[in-house]
């Protein structure tokens, strides 16, 4: 009987908040042509001489202020998300790895290959972009194991239903003047080049706000998480909570369809800097809808989409079950 694989890839994590290992995560990072595209002469003394100095001190606070004893939410929320889609699928091999830092991509995979039939790679991104896929690309070809890539699933019709219903739970709760649709940026010359990713990141939005039960007109698309002095994608979520707030209105919910787990982005840069820069404009209610963070619905769908990989008459993408 054949045995498949499931790998999960994610982003990543310092392997504890202090200074030293999250300059060590930083420097792997941002040293990442996929992430930065300027020349690595240009950019190497850079990063050494003037990015880590000043941003590592200040990223590692942050992650001080959000690491939980168990670790990283980001590698926590993982882990479980691994451990639930193996109980789903118990004849199943289903490991996870990080883009950067540990559990390395090509170690998991050839402990996979030896005892693993067909293995089947999903990044942990809905959208597809260079900044998050192709380095995960590269590291599985560049390991010479056999896998079935999934390049993205921000159109599968699950998705975007169970993006809608967290909206949905949370909406109702108070009297919100816009909901933010808020990606994670990347720089305009990306897209220049042909990347889909706000292709994507627009049908995201547009796809969940077709299930969703509340006025369309008040939902927006925006991104967050700008690095550097280079453009990225606008509207900037920064700009828009200011922007919303000088017009009066005041209660606005979040929703991070690209972050599918807690992590810096969520719970520091929104929870925390863009709640206070909200709140200093004149802003009052600024809530957030969770990521999916290994909720039993997502878990399954992860392994419904996984098994459609094998064998596309087994895994629907989208069945008859209610969310």
């Amino acid at each position: 009987m054949a045995h498949n694989g499931l790998l999960l890839v994610n982003l990543g994590s310092p392997v504890s908040p202090t200074n030293k290992d999250v300059r060590a995560y930083l420097k792997e990072f941002l040293s990442d042509q996929n992430v930065v595209e300027l020349p690595k002469w240009f950019w190497q003394p850079l990063l050494r001489g003037i990015i880590l100095p000043a941003r590592t001190w200040r990223s590692a606070t942050f992650y001080q202020h959000m690491w939980t004893k168990a670790g990283s939410p980001l590698i926590v929320y993982t882990q479980i998300l691994r451990d639930k889609v193996q109980k789903i699928l118990p004849d199943w091999d289903i490991q996870m790895a990080m883009t950067y830092g540990q559990p390395d991509i090509s170690e998991t995979l050839h402990k996979m290959a030896a005892h693993d039939d067909e293995i089947v790679v999903l990044p942990l991104f809905p959208q597809y972009t260079q900044s998050t896929h192709d380095s995960i690309f590269q590291q599985v070809r560049a390991s010479g194991v056999k896998t079935k890539l999934i390049k993205s699933f921000y159109q599968e019709p699950r998705y975007l239903k169970l993006l809608a219903s967290g909206v949905d739970r949370c909406y109702p709760q108070k009297k919100y003047d816009a909901v933010l649709f808020s990606y994670h940026g990347i720089p305009t010359s990306m897209v220049k080049k042909g990347d889909p990713y706000r292709k994507e990141c627009l049908a995201t939005t547009a796809g969940a706000t077709q299930y969703l039960k509340l006025p369309h007109e008040k939902v927006r698309t925006v991104f967050q998480s700008k690095f550097g002095p280079m453009p990225w994608l606008k509207p900037y979520l920064k700009n828009t909570l200011m922007e919303l707030a000088e017009m009066g209105k005041r209660n606005v919910l979040i929703v991070t369809p690209s972050f599918v787990e807690d992590c810096l982005e969520t719970i520091e840069e929104n929870n925390v800097q863009n709640y206070q820069q909200f709140r200093a404009t004149g802003g009052q209610i600024f809530d957030a809808v969770p990521p999916m963070n290994a909720n039993d619905d997502f878990c399954q769908f992860v392994a419904d989409l996984s098994m459609k990989q094998i064998n596309p008459d087994r895994g629907k993408a989208d069945h008859d079950t209610k969310y």
